[in-house]
């Protein structure tokens, strides 16, 4: 399997309506560019094989905090799947074949995880993008309740999730409604992507950035802030003609973008 192929793979994937996208697939597609000689079967086989096993440790009553609970006590207690404290910035922590063989992952892996088993046992979960920090919530109408499949599937309330906000950026924050949005499936293809990106950035691993930059704009096409990305790292890495090309579709896009006049001055260096 070549790089390509998996690009091309996630590419028609990602092609459909969005609730149609498979999320473990077009993840595992992520995660093949990084690993070629992975089998994207494999693990959707491990997925449907942990659901058949939970559907057997379901509770007869299908009240909705007992189910939850019922996913909590075989993902974190029989599995053993835990939140990676130790070593957060891993890039394994996002590619979902590490996450089921290490039984490690960051906040939005193990939501997928928990997505993909409740999906299987039709209890039907929808995706949370709080800010720094991903949750699920069941998609049952009049449940305002969250699941942290980071922290061993801690039930929470809006309130919880304005303190774990808090703590986070160790400030007074004002919980926006936004905050607690359902994400779309390409939102969090691109969140598991963009955490790519960063981690690669910090390592200055250019080539593997721009993978993840390229793989978002396929997700989000014309995406202003990616498409300035992409033509800083094209620029870092001496491709100088495609550079020129997205710095001019990013300030024709966000012309007053803050950066706007330090963008100008790269570009009359090139041109």
């Amino acid at each position: 399997m070549n790089f390509s192929l998996a690009r091309q793979y996630f590419y028609q994937e990602i092609q459909q309506p969005d609730e149609q996208i498979d999320l473990a697939k077009a993840a595992l597609y992520i995660a093949q560019e990084e690993y070629p000689q992975l089998d994207p079967e494999e693990y959707l086989n491990a997925l449907d094989t942990m659901a058949m096993e939970l559907q057997e440790r379901l509770p007869t009553s299908q009240y909705p905090l007992r189910i939850i609970q019922s996913i909590n006590q075989y993902l974190y207690e029989d599995l053993g799947f835990a939140g990676n404290t130790a070593n957060y910035y891993d890039p394994r922590n996002s590619f979902l074949n590490d996450v089921i063989d290490r039984r490690l992952g960051i906040p939005i892996t193990l939501a997928l995880v928990y997505l993909e088993l409740s999906r299987r046992i039709d209890f039907p979960m929808v995706g949370v993008g709080m800010p720094g920090h991903f949750l699920i919530r069941p998609h049952i109408s009049d449940m305002e309740i969250f699941v942290d499949a980071f922290n061993r599937g801690e039930v929470m309330f809006a309130e919880d999730c304005q303190e774990r906000l808090e703590q986070m950026f160790q400030q007074p924050v004002e919980l926006k409604p936004e905050f607690l949005a359902t994400v779309s499936h390409r939102q969090l293809l691109a969140r598991i992507l963009s955490n790519l990106k960063y981690i690669y950035l910090k390592q200055q691993k250019l080539e593997k950035t721009l993978a993840a930059v390229e793989r978002i704009l396929l997700l989000f096409p014309g995406m202003g802030l990616e498409l300035r990305d992409r033509g800083l790292i094209y620029y870092q890495l001496g491709h100088y003609p495609q550079a020129v090309d997205d710095l001019q579709s990013y300030l024709a896009k966000i012309p007053d973008a803050d950066d706007a006049a330090m963008i100008r001055r790269l570009l009359n260096e090139l041109l």
